[in-house]
């Protein structure tokens, strides 16, 4: 049997870098260095610097690359780190189209930084292809989605994204950190790009900052790994050990953090002043049988709106078992309000026009019993 027929959660532990070439140690060990001997100095050998190759970091690039089913993968100091370095493939009058409710630090990297910097950008709904066929011009070079999106979980067809980009030779980037390759696999979509937080699900513990971006051309990602070491947003060795270590349970977690976010958001459509509940495998979610179609599951990520955000806030300070702190993904459930945290760059009138209200709340569920969960949100809204 052949790698690619074994099943994803086998090739989570068995990619092809998962133990040390050099000592056939379990686990590739952190290579805390800063530069490689070499033999000679005419023919230098595979490791010279540590912005550019590190062993402990390639590791990883492998493992992510195989997941996700693409030809390169780069790891990054942090999800904003990899994120900006794909913008930098692009070019001083390039027009960029960008789905209207991405994380807020994309959004402020791309209507500030890279605006001064010339790079055009238009945010529409990806939700409806139309809205992404309507907005390219003789400029346009590429299209960033989300799906599901930060952090109302709006859905964006995949296939229908990639057809239009490969229609009219755009790059097709997609931030799949909400899903991870255990859910859902861009690439095999026909996407181009794909970038990642691991900071969140991947990384999995609350541990640590990184950033992972996966090409599915082997020349695309040689152009990337050429932006890391011109700029050096390298990911440390013991972070990309930390990374390695998180995804070897990716699955279990995966598995049992969805399996608890499914009760929950079957719990909070029935749970009195719950306005709304956002949750993609939902009765009733938009695009949920897209979703269906191109994912094998919801995730682990819901989002709910209170009336207003007095109760919001009244709601937050009163749960007991949740983190209330900025991000996702850890293996503790987080807490997060939007307004002032994931989107708290965004202009107010910007974030309402998007759907994130002042009573938005999002929740990244954990691994705690699911009722313990139930009780405390209970006990939360009651007060």
């Amino acid at each position: 049997m052949t790698e690619d027929a074994w099943g994803l959660r086998t090739r989570i532990l068995h990619h092809g870098a998962e133990t040390d070439p050099h000592t056939g140690a379990a686990a590739v060990p952190v290579y805390q260095v800063s530069t490689f001997a070499q033999a000679d100095p005419v023919t230098l050998g595979r490791y010279e610097y540590a912005r550019g190759e590190n062993p402990t970091r390639e590791a990883l690039e492998h493992a992510i690359a195989r997941l996700e089913g693409g030809a390169v993968g780069v790891a990054f100091a942090s999800g904003m780190a990899a994120i900006s370095s794909v913008l930098l493939l692009f070019r001083t009058g390039d027009h960029l189209i960008v789905a209207e409710d991405v994380y807020g630090g994309t959004y402020r990297a791309v209507t500030t930084i890279f605006r001064q910097w010339g790079l055009e950008s238009t945010f529409v709904d990806t939700s409806d292809p139309g809205n992404i066929a309507a907005a390219i011009r003789p400029e346009t070079r590429g299209i960033f989605v989300e799906t599901p999106s930060n952090p109302i979980l709006k859905i964006t067809d995949l296939a229908a994204v990639s057809a239009i980009a490969c229609e009219r030779k755009l790059l097709s980037i997609v931030d799949n950190t909400f899903m991870t390759p255990y859910l859902q696999r861009p690439i095999e979509n026909g996407f181009d790009i794909v970038v990642h937080s691991a900071t969140k699900f991947l990384g999995g513990h609350s541990d640590l900052i990184a950033g992972l971006v996966v090409t599915r051309d082997a020349d695309l990602g040689e152009r990337l790994k050429f932006i890391q070491r011109a700029f050096g947003a390298i990911l440390g060795p013991q972070d990309a050990f930390l990374v390695s270590r998180g995804i070897k349970t990716l699955g279990a977690r995966m598995e049992a953090q969805q399996a608890n976010a499914e009760k929950i958001a079957r719990w909070l459509t029935g749970a009195p002043r719950i306005r709304k509940v956002y949750y993609p495998t939902l009765n009733g979610h938009a695009g949920r049988e897209v979703h269906l179609r191109q994912s094998s599951g919801g995730g682990a990520v819901i989002s709910f709106e209170l009336p207003d955000g007095p109760s919001a806030h009244r709601f937050m300070r009163s749960v007991r078992l949740p983190l209330l702190a900025v991000s996702l993904g850890g293996v503790e459930s987080i807490l997060s309000y939007p307004a002032t945290m994931s989107h708290g760059s965004m202009p107010r009138e910007e974030r309402l026009a998007r759907g994130i209200t002042d009573g938005l709340v999002r929740l990244s569920v954990g691994l705690e019993e699911p009722e313990d969960l139930i009780r405390d949100l209970e006990r939360a809204l009651d007060s």
